[in-house]
């Protein structure tokens, strides 16, 4: 973490600034060695404070296993998280043991305390520069404790107080508007760096044994203290299908999921809390049983339950949506629905037809052959698809329709008096009119017109013959017939005559 210089100093960047103040104050004044043995004794009661922490944290470790070999389950998560802090806290503790002892062998050279503790050169200006500044190494320790801060930000979610300690306590921000790195190496006597490192290395035990005793407390922080505790049934479904199984899960509810009651069903009991039985007849089903369940006195109380299931025969609801039979050529629209089964989980299948699944319990059903057809439903429940029920539908050819003849404007009639300006722009068409029970396209593919005294004229397609229509005069009678209409069905239908009077 890396401030401004014009931040607020936290209490630590104080008390290191006036440090560096006083010790600047004293090489400038020369003052007498003893006033460093003061870093000395800080260092030793630095090193006990250690090893007391290192005990406490032992403990602390011991407990948190004991912990885990009781209950895995609840505590596992939490004791994996807790040896990892641990391992990150020993490799930066042993570091920057190594980082001491580096600095005072640059001091004492062949000399030096593998330990750190007897330091020759604790006046020495120049050792931890050089070690810290010029070659690099302090710029890596940075790194190393502000990774290590942030682990334990990270593993202090939920805990502001805990987190602000820890930026607090190995924060690398500017000390009176100089870098971290300088602040603590440049121009320092041994004796005092390496007595700010043991404080570093005292803190890093310390915050261990905060964050792995707060890991700790997580493993109860998710139970429920309750006051109640009652016997529960919870069936897949209180609906089955004959031949289909019931399953129900039997618990014990409030209590903590790591404990596993006995649960007793006439005079037998359950294993995994399960019951299952086939059902092979339809009506309603009841049962019942205890929960044994030992109290933390040792005494076993018994949790009464019963519960009821329906078993009903296996059916469908398919509903023709437009009429009671069914037409070839056209889409017959259908609903189906099974109770208790969702619409995703339902099936048609037909024999003798096409089917369309529109989604939401809407099908199109189209005829492929004429009599019947035999429509069956399927369900899926509890992951195997059972018939459902079904049922067959006549097939029929579509009614005929009624032949009309429509102008240019688009206006339909069947005939009468028209002029033969109107007769020019006017085709034969085929449908059911405005009342129609049945949407059904039909094509008119070739009719007849005959005139009293004129040869008749056959005509193919839709539109009137126009030659035809030019050998006409108005009184005479105009008859359309043998009209011919195809349907979707593909089948040619044979319509009846228009009478028209020409005006």
């Amino acid at each position: 973490m890396s401030g401004a210089k014009n931040c607020p100093e936290t209490p630590r960047q104080r008390m290191i600034g006036m440090m560096y103040l006083v010790l600047t104050a004293m090489l400038a004044l020369n003052v007498s060695s003893e006033i460093l043995n003061g870093f000395t004794m800080v260092d030793d009661s630095l090193h006990t404070t250690i090893e007391s922490a290192e005990l406490r944290n032992s403990i602390l470790y011991e407990d948190f296993e004991s912990l885990n070999k009781e209950n895995p389950q609840k505590v596992g998560e939490w004791l994996t998280k807790a040896k990892k802090i641990q391992k990150e806290s020993d490799e930066m503790f042993y570091y920057i043991q190594e980082y001491k002892y580096q600095i005072i062998k640059l001091a004492d050279k062949e000399e030096a305390d593998k330990k750190a503790r007897k330091i020759i050169g604790r006046d020495n200006l120049d050792a931890a520069g050089e070690f810290s500044l010029v070659r690099g190494n302090g710029k890596i320790l940075k790194e190393k404790l502000e990774n290590y801060r942030n682990l334990l930000v990270q593993n202090s979610v939920g805990n502001e107080s805990k987190q602000r300690m820890y930026e607090s306590v190995f924060t690398t921000s500017p000390i009176n508007g100089k870098p971290w790195i300088e602040s603590v190496f440049q121009m320092m006597p041994v004796s005092a760096v390496v007595t700010i490192l043991s404080k570093y290395q005292s803190d890093i035990r310390s915050s261990e044994a905060e964050l792995v005793q707060y890991l700790k407390s997580q493993t109860d922080a998710s139970d429920f203290r309750v006051n109640k505790i009652q016997a529960l049934v919870v069936p897949n479904s209180r609906y089955i299908i004959k031949g289909d199984k019931y399953s129900a899960q039997i618990v014990l509810s409030a209590v903590d999921s790591t404990k596993t009651p006995q649960i007793f069903l006439g005079g037998s009991e359950l294993r995994n809390g399960k019951y299952e039985v086939t059902c092979g007849r339809a009506g309603t089903f009841n049962y019942s049983g205890e929960i044994r369940m030992k109290g933390s006195d040792g005494t076993v109380r018994p949790y009464k339950f019963s519960s009821e299931y329906i078993v009903g025969e296996p059916s469908a609801t398919i509903s023709n949506e437009d009429l009671n039979v069914v037409y070839r050529g056209i889409d017959n629209r259908f609903s189906v629905s099974v109770p208790g089964v969702a619409a995703q989980n339902v099936s048609v299948r037909a024999n003798g037809a096409s089917i369309v699944n529109k989604g939401a319990g809407k099908y199109i059903i189209n005829p492929t052959q004429d009599g019947e057809i035999k429509i069956s439903v399927f369900g899926k429940i509890n992951g195997k698809e059972m018939p459902m029920g079904g049922d067959i539908y006549r097939v029929k050819r579509l009614p005929k329709p009624t032949a009309y003849l429509m102008d240019g404007s688009g206006t339909q009639s069947m005939g009468g008096l028209m002029s033969l300006d109107e007769l020019r722009s006017t085709t034969v068409i085929a449908s059911y009119g405005k009342d129609e029970l049945v949407k059904a396209n039909f094509r008119v593919v070739s009719f007849t017109m005959i005139v009293d005294g004129l040869a008749p004229a056959n005509v193919n397609g839709t539109r009137l013959d126009q030659n035809f229509l030019n050998r006409l005069t108005k009184g005479r009678n105009l008859i359309i017939s043998n009209i011919v209409a195809v349907g979707p069905d593909g089948y040619n239908q044979s319509l009846g005559a228009i009478l028209i009077r020409l005006s």
